[in-house]
């Protein structure tokens, strides 16, 4: 069917104008509605409980556990305590029905201690979910310590989880760097790694991905997920002449450098390879696309528009997931989605800013340094917004905002007494304009701020005061904190521009900077510290984010992993704070999900989730979900 093309004016100056693509015309009010076809049911982890208990001090542990997005209604919790070899210890004399989180005082830590739980449903105790242990003498330590087989010269960088074994439990694959460089600095770096960890710290497998893939933000995205429904997630990412699999195995010609003299990479075959989660072996490989073609063509002669890349996962046909990856932002925009079904590997579609579809070229220039994934008009499919545009599930143009790169981007239902999903977005490129809140359908501008180049912006809910998300962001002239209208709130702003974490116990989500988490107090315009995470180390130089932030333990309430200053350790801190509040756990509302697989990718972004979470909010929907395998 042919799509319509058309200019839609939203009341604002005409830079502003969105360019939209698709719709049919609306039918005549004497014709019958033609019916909303089912709405998808999503494939999804099956989850365990992810039982976790931290020894606080003084025979204090804190014990926190998941609620699925599976769980009926009236699910509670009998939480069991037992040290060495003795009988399990009720510790709930009632099932718990409000917080999936308890405080156990007076613990003997003579002997090793175990916890874990038994879901009870209509009164009856159901199969106990895999324990915790601490062990004997467990040392008073707010956080869960995850050895490294990290090489020499090696940094620990960017993470991310997923079940590689089909035990109901996360594993983390990390990113080893060595001299990592910007595109727009010339120099040969180093051979990054990828390595795998179960979260006791039993190592899995190392992927060299060699020197012909250069080595920074921009050109690693990696995807942990499980792609063809068989309860074990695999890793996805682009490879090159030279990369050694997690069995030894090479990719492509194992001698070949294709550095030039200033160590980019401009020449050669390039890749895209899906490994196995458990074994970290190559299972396919087919050839990247787009192809780089010649350099000039993405906006410059010396290789730093050619190579910057981004990805994610998105659910297109709304049931099963589809790894999207993607290269140029700045000029020439292509994106292209890849299905992992039944052992190939096959391409969905692409979307090309240059292919000569009319109305494409609005869609250049308009990425940013990462991406989102959400289902913007409500089809139950996931689109991908890409900085200032949005392309729809099925690889067509949905909008361009014409507001061009940033550096960051914040989606999700930031406004609740609005319909559907906002997007609060930073530019570099139109004066005029520094910030932006838009429509996620339809790209229209709701407010903006005037700025220029515009580094930093920051979408959560800080304020009880004030209905919906709190925004603020660093440039010229952009002073204080505005709400969801666009009206400042606050004369200061906090001094974290970052990252967020809901860490206490209200739906108010804290500051994450650097190893430090901060809660903002609007009474005084300032920050409260509630962790500082000494001995750790933050990542990616100013960026300073953590390996990862994302809940994949305990209840609904967010990890953050950091590595430590050594790079010896991955420390995982879990909160302490109780809580009255019970939601199912962030990883089975897919938007969030999907969010954590792509907080790697550029430059990181926390996740948001697709429905409220703050003050005010409603219970959450259920999540239309399943966990069962697609493949026997």
């Amino acid at each position: 069917m042919v799509r319509i093309m058309m200019l839609i004016i939203v009341g604002i100056p005409p830079f502003l104008a969105v360019i939209t693509a698709g719709g049919l015309p609306a039918q005549p009010a004497d014709q019958p509605k033609t019916p909303a076809p089912p709405f998808p049911v999503r494939h999804m982890e099956k989850l365990g409980r992810g039982v976790v208990a931290l020894h606080q001090g003084e025979g204090k542990v804190t014990v926190s556990w998941r609620l699925l997005g599976t769980d009926p209604d009236g699910i509670g919790f009998n939480l069991y305590r037992a040290a060495g070899e003795a009988q399990p210890v009720k510790l709930t004399p009632e099932p718990l029905t409000k917080a999936t989180f308890f405080a156990d005082t007076g613990v003997d830590f003579s002997k090793a201690v175990r916890y874990f739980v038994r879901p009870v449903i209509d009164g009856k105790e159901q199969e106990p979910s895999a324990a915790f242990t601490l062990p004997a003498n467990a040392p008073t330590q707010p956080y869960l310590s995850i050895p490294l087989k990290t090489l020499p010269g090696h940094t620990p960088n960017d993470a991310s989880v997923g079940d590689l074994d089909g035990d109901g439990e996360y594993e983390i694959v990390l990113k080893q760097e060595q001299r990592p460089r910007d595109n727009s600095q010339k120099g040969t770096t180093g051979e990054t790694k990828l390595e795998a960890y179960k979260l006791d710290g039993t190592f899995l497998w190392r992927i060299n991905l060699g020197k012909n893939i250069r080595e920074g933000a921009h050109y690693t995205q990696f995807l942990v997920y499980d792609l063809d429904g068989d309860g074990k997630a695999e890793v996805i990412c682009k490879t090159a002449d030279g990369t050694v699999d997690g069995v030894g195995t090479v990719i492509g010609d194992k001698d070949a450098d294709h550095r030039n003299a200033d160590g980019y990479v401009l020449s050669g075959p390039e890749f895209l390879t899906v490994f196995d989660g458990m074994t970290g072996k190559a299972l396919a490989t087919v050839d990247y696309l787009p192809e780089r073609g010649r350099v000039t063509d993405w906006g410059d002669a010396y290789g730093n528009r050619v190579d910057r890349f981004l990805a994610g996962i998105a659910y297109l046909d709304g049931e099963r997931p589809s790894a999207v990856f993607c290269r140029g932002y700045y000029t020439r925009t292509v994106l292209v989605a890849w299905d992992w079904r039944d052992g190939k590997l096959t391409r969905r579609w692409t979307f090309d800013s240059h292919d000569g579809t009319p109305g494409n070229r609005a869609y250049a220039g308009q990425g940013d340094h990462s991406l989102s994934v959400a289902d913007v008009d409500g089809n139950g499919k996931d689109d991908i917004i890409y900085g200032a545009m949005c392309v729809g599930s099925d690889g067509k143009g949905l909008y361009s905002t014409g507001l061009g790169h940033g550096d960051a981007l914040h989606v999700s239902d930031l406004d609740p007494e609005r319909p559907g999903l906002e997007v609060f977005n930073i530019h570099e490129r139109k004066p005029a304009v520094g910030v932006s809140f838009r429509e996620a359908k339809t790209g229209k501008i709701i407010w903006s701020k005037p700025s220029t180049d515009v580094g930093r912006g920051v979408a959560i809910d800080i304020d009880p005061r004030h209905k919906g998300y709190e925004f603020w962001a660093s440039g010229p002239g952009l002073t204080g904190v505005w709400n969801c209208k666009g009206e400042q709130v606050s004369a200061r702003k906090p001094r974290s521009c970052n990252f967020a974490v809901w860490w206490d116990g209200d739906p108010l989500r804290e500051l994450l900077d650097r190893t430090t988490i901060s809660k903002w107090d609007w009474d005084h315009e300032t920050e409260t510290t509630l962790l500082s995470a000494t001995g750790c180390a933050s990542n990616n130089g100013t960026k300073a984010t953590p390996a990862l932030s994302a809940d994949i333990l305990g209840d609904w309430r967010e990890e953050v992993m950091w590595r430590s200053a050594d790079n010896k350790e991955l420390r995982i801190y879990t909160t302490p704070i109780p809580t009255d509040r019970r939601l199912p756990t962030l990883m089975h509302d897919s938007q969030y999900r999907v969010a954590i697989a792509w907080q790697n990718v550029g430059y990181n972004q926390p996740p948001h989730p697709s429905f409220f979470l703050g003050d005010g909010m409603k219970p959450p929907p259920r999540p239309r979900i399943t966990t069962t395998s697609v493949r026997p």
